[in-house]
């Protein structure tokens, strides 16, 4: 049942999640194909050397024991030396390409993981519960079906070329050795190529599958990649409340500036814009402040609270609040209307410094 609701793509942490633990997609039958297919290609390639090598020390051995009367141990050592540095020859180089090309693939299918999770002791391994689960599995039908291929596929090639060779093996007794090395040679790798061509198609069809099991695998479910989101990016409510905080503080802070403007130019309770201009300082008034709606109205009601001066000019609060953000200097083209509003503002400060006339006695 958990499984029919695993219904979303691995998002890229559950990958990496999954990368760390050694789970890593490769298909074995492609490295298994490749690794024959060169070790192929390097005995094709090196077996005139090969033959060359085997007839030479066939000869060898064949006047060593013509000119011999007995044969000692030492004797029968050095023979055996030199046997295996025969075979060595010949088969060292195919084996190390065959080892270097599976490595190289699987590293590709890996992108060369190296972790140590997998050399980890886990009880899932051992524990014979999981053990028949495993045993009754889609994927294990899926390894019995192609091991019968392959093993049916080796046995019917081998099969007929035995039974080719036998037929033609009274013919063989009278010909050259190195001619029947040949011919059978050629037969062996004949075999061989069929082999690696169906195994090559067998292994595409794996790769497949195991693509998509791999993937299926890594499925999660809708809960499983909100509880991701949760833990990577936080609680949506909690960001929430956070950000809301944060806005709380910022407003804070820019009414407490309020007090230090000159004036609020405001629309009439919609838009408020608190500007202060320090001549001897300031290349322009500045704006401290602005808001919109229940922020106008602290706005305002700080200015009042403090003694700044407001001024209603609804087109130019709407033009400063869309236009010029907190903290920073009004634009060249609203020069000339804030130029009036600062005369405004210099001249109601003026009157509020004048002396009054005295009294008549």
């Amino acid at each position: 049942m958990a499984d029919t609701n695993k219904t979303e793509k691995a998002t890229s942490k559950k990958r990496s999640d999954e990368r760390k633990k050694g789970n890593v997609f490769k298909s074995r039958d492609i490295v298994s194909v490749a690794s024959i297919l060169v070790g192929f290609f390097m005995a094709v390639n090196l077996s005139p050397l090969i033959v060359s090598q085997l007839r030479e020390f066939y000869f060898k051995v064949m006047n060593v024991a013509g000119s011999m009367d007995s044969m000692g141990i030492e004797d029968s050592g050095l023979l055996w030396r030199e046997a295996a540095v025969v075979v060595a020859a010949g088969a060292l180089p195919i084996m190390g390409a065959m080892f270097l090309i599976a490595f190289v693939v699987s590293g590709v299918q890996t992108r060369f993981l190296v972790t140590g999770e997998l050399l980890k002791f886990k009880f899932n391994r051992i524990n014979p519960l999981q053990g028949l689960k495993r045993l009754f599995s889609v994927r294990s039908l899926v390894e019995l079906v192609k091991s019968v291929v392959k093993i049916s596929v080796i046995i019917w090639l081998v099969y007929s070329t035995i039974m080719e060779l036998m037929v033609v093996s009274p013919d063989m007794l009278n010909t050259r050795m190195d001619e029947g090395l040949r011919y059978m040679t050629g037969k062996i790798m004949g075999m061989v190529l069929i082999v690696c061509l169906i195994f090559a198609g067998v292994a595409a069809l794996d790769y497949v599958y195991q693509k998509y099991d791999y993937e299926k695998k890594l499925r999660m479910s809708k809960q499983e990649v909100k509880d991701e989101f949760k833990q990577t990016e936080g609680d949506p409510m909690i960001k929430s409340k956070r950000r809301e905080k944060q806005r709380a503080m910022s407003m804070n802070r820019m009414i407490q500036m309020v007090p230090q403007a000159d004036v609020v130019v405001r629309n009439p309770t919609h838009f408020a814009v608190a500007m202060k201009y320090d001549i001897d300082a300031d290349p322009a008034p500045i704006v401290l402040a602005k808001g919109q709606d229940r922020a106008a109205a602290r706005i305002i009601a700080a200015a009042e609270k403090s003694g700044v001066l407001i001024l209603e000019n609804p087109p130019l609060a709407r033009s400063l609040y869309a236009s010029v953000e907190i903290n920073e200097y009004i634009p060249s083209e609203f020069y000339q209307a804030v130029a009036e509003v600062m005369a405004w503002v210099y001249e109601q400060q003026k009157r509020s410094v004048a002396p009054r006339p005295e009294a008549g006695g």
